[in-house]
């Protein structure tokens, strides 16, 4: 018996210790602009354990690195809520998506459709 509970005391504590230093995951996030992807990419490099964040304006794309032994995607995602931003999952708080910068209002259908001429404007211009 004194056997078993060593053996299972070593897996549980292999399996503690196997968390990926270099996770890899993604997730949809909300917005319009350069200034939310500075914003959303900002958030997740300010939680402890995220090596690389990097969002994509038009898909809305969130890809993340990071320390699955420091940090997790939930506490990632509550980093990006704090500073106003919807996930596929979660919405960030009113008093939160308030403090976004104007032109980022990203859940106001005229803000997204402004952002929309303007790529088609630069598209035609090239």
């Amino acid at each position: 018996m004194k056997k078993l509970i060593t053996v299972l005391t070593i897996i549980i504590a292999t399996a503690a210790f196997a968390q990926n230093k270099n996770a890899r995951a993604s997730m949809e996030v909300d917005g319009v602009c350069l200034m939310c992807k500075t914003r959303i990419e900002k958030a997740c490099l300010n939680t402890k354990g995220v090596k690389s964040a990097v969002w994509n304006v038009k898909t809305h794309e969130l890809k993340l690195i990071f320390d699955a032994r420091k940090t997790d995607l939930k506490t990632i995602q509550k980093s990006i809520l704090a500073v106003g931003h919807d996930t596929k999952e979660l919405k960030a708080t009113d008093e939160a998506y308030a403090t976004v910068h104007p032109c980022c209002r990203y859940r106001d259908r005229d803000i997204i459709d402004n952002h929309k001429e303007d790529e088609d404007h630069k598209k035609d211009s090239h």
